[in-house]
């Protein structure tokens, strides 16, 4: 009897271990996978917004926007933050690549309307390593990064890499088609775009690669109406009205939103907004709201107050504390945008810089960056670590421990270790470039444009800086934050330091370590570039 009673409790003792280890071990798996969770992730790029702008950076601001200002207080504020360009394209074109724009047959301006794909099919893009990865991606908003149309009666594609008159070519495009090649094909899941600026045609909205209405007329602006917005003439659907185009990209971006949150998969979104870029379209209820009475002011004040009602929707939806939220610019303020009444109301919008978007001087290219990560990153945090946008997809291959093949991401370095204060941000030097194609390298304090003449002569434009007849400027950014002293004759060993390193990451293909790349195909002459190349 008691042989058969010890049987029973050792029976029991053995169920009750193996419950306890199970239990264990499941509590484990559980706690590791909450611990593994991935962030969902957006990218919120405004257009044309001068860092100025934004009055958590800008002391003596005229305009006032709260709602950044408190993302800004509960992450992360970067004060030395830098796009690729200080024009449009280029910058979305490194923000989504990690790579250079000069290192493709862009080496000037932007795409068009009707260019062709900037982004090539083999080129993987920040949506594309997110997706493999687990991620449901999504990108709202203004693309300007080139689409591959499908054409009527099978006319050819346009190539504005070398013909550049048909820029504003349109009747041959098939709008009933999907697009041959688009951001769903470039790794994003869902995609509802403008094909580019909100002032170049054709004038549809985009979505999962396919135009959602056929246009059927052919728009003009309207300076009455609106004294600060003007338009390309150009091909225009029904469905399509400018004022409207704003609010409609925060509108979907909150339905994607509601759509993932709580979900298995975590989210990307990428939201390229088409403002504040010209035109300026403020609308009820923000028109007229500025206290300096500028319709630019009003649509900086929407946009702020558009971003409120995202920032709302990911705490309603119980996922702030899971969401990482970049905000950022494309470039610089753009002077068509009232500069006039900025003026007379003392209203700086590149701040204490010198220059406005297309620049090479700070104003074109030094930008408001944002971040913020509840329980990542501490609120009230400041950084003056000097990054760039192509910064952003090294970032995201961190958080999910990604390693790079020697051919993605070639000019982009994580800046995780400053977000989480834990390992070394490994960037050293950053290169600057202008709308004319014109170079800049920085490096600390120092920054050395080279060979200004030669971007201005390629794009036949007049001198538009008291130095640019000088073959290198050296400023010391410590000491001269405004730009004003050329110093490059009595820093020779800096100018030569600097150039050398330029030359270097210019035709290594990289400026991150690993195997030497090639650049793309030249399919022009790059007078720009003329100085990396002297025999």
């Amino acid at each position: 009897m008691k042989s058969k009673l010890n049987q029973i409790l050792q029976i029991r003792f053995l169920l009750l271990t193996v419950l306890l280890i199970t239990t264990n071990c499941a509590s484990s798996q559980s706690s590791k996978k909450k611990d593994q969770k991935k962030p969902n992730i957006i990218y919120i790029l405004a257009d044309d917004l001068g860092i100025g702008d934004v009055s958590l950076y800008n002391e003596k601001s005229k305009i006032q926007t709260p709602n950044l200002d408190k993302m800004g207080k509960e992450g992360m504020k970067f004060t030395d933050v830098h796009t690729s360009s200080s024009v449009c394209t280029p910058t979305r074109y490194g923000i989504l690549t990690g790579r250079y724009n000069w290192r493709t047959p862009l080496k000037e301006f932007v795409t068009w309307g009707n260019s062709p794909s900037l982004i090539k099919k083999e080129r993987l893009t920040v949506a594309q390593l997110l997706k493999d990865n687990g991620y449901k991606t999504a990108s709202i908003g203004k693309w300007h990064l080139g689409l591959n149309w499908s054409m009527k009666n099978d006319s050819p594609e346009f190539d504005h890499f070398s013909n550049k008159s048909e820029r504003l070519n349109f009747k041959n495009i098939d709008y009933s088609k999907p697009l041959k090649f688009g951001p769903n094909d470039m790794g994003f899941d869902y995609s509802y775009m403008i094909a580019a600026s909100l002032n170049m045609p054709p004038f549809v909205y985009i979505e999962n690669n396919k135009a959602t209405m056929i246009p059927t007329k052919i728009t003009e602006r309207s300076r009455k109406k609106y004294p600060f917005s003007s338009w390309i003439k150009g091909d225009v659907a029904d469905d399509f009205k400018h004022e409207e185009v704003l609010p409609n990209v925060v509108n979907k971006s909150i339905s994607f939103i509601k759509e993932n949150a709580n979900k298995e998969k975590p989210f990307f979104m990428y939201i390229p907004l088409p403002s504040p870029h010209n035109p300026v379209l403020p609308i009820a209820p923000w028109k007229g709201q500025s206290e300096i009475g500028s319709p630019y002011a009003d649509f900086v004040i929407m946009i702020d107050d558009l971003m409120g009602t995202i920032f709302k929707t990911l705490k309603e939806q119980g996922i702030e504390d899971n969401t990482l939220v970049v905000f950022t610019s494309d470039n610089g303020y753009a002077t068509t945008n009232d500069l006039k009444t900025l003026k007379k109301e003392k209203h700086s919008p590149s701040y204490i810089y010198s220059g406005y978007k297309g620049s090479f001087l700070e104003g074109g290219h030094r930008v408001p960056f944002l971040v913020k990560w509840p329980g990542k990153i501490k609120p009230n945090s400041v950084s003056d670590a000097t990054l760039c946008t192509t910064d952003f997809i090294a970032t995201c291959a961190d958080i999910i421990n990604y390693d790079f093949k020697d051919n993605e991401a070639e000019d982009s370095y994580s800046m995780l270790p400053l977000l989480t204060n834990k390992g070394t941000f490994l960037r050293d030097a950053t290169i600057h470039h202008d709308k004319y194609g014109v170079f800049a390298i920085r490096k600390g304090d120092w920054k050395l444009i080279v060979s200004p003449n030669s971007g201005i002569a390629a794009s036949g434009k007049t001198k538009i800086h008291k130095d640019i007849s000088s073959k290198e400027i050296l400023y010391n950014l410590k000491t001269d934050v405004k730009e004003r002293n050329n110093v490059a004759a009595d820093y020779p060993e800096k100018v030569k330091e600097l150039k050398d390193l330029l030359i270097k990451q210019i035709k290594e293909g990289r400026s991150t370590s690993g195997k030497v790349q090639e650049n793309d195909p030249i399919v022009d002459p790059w007078p720009q570039a003329d100085f990396a190349f002297e025999k």
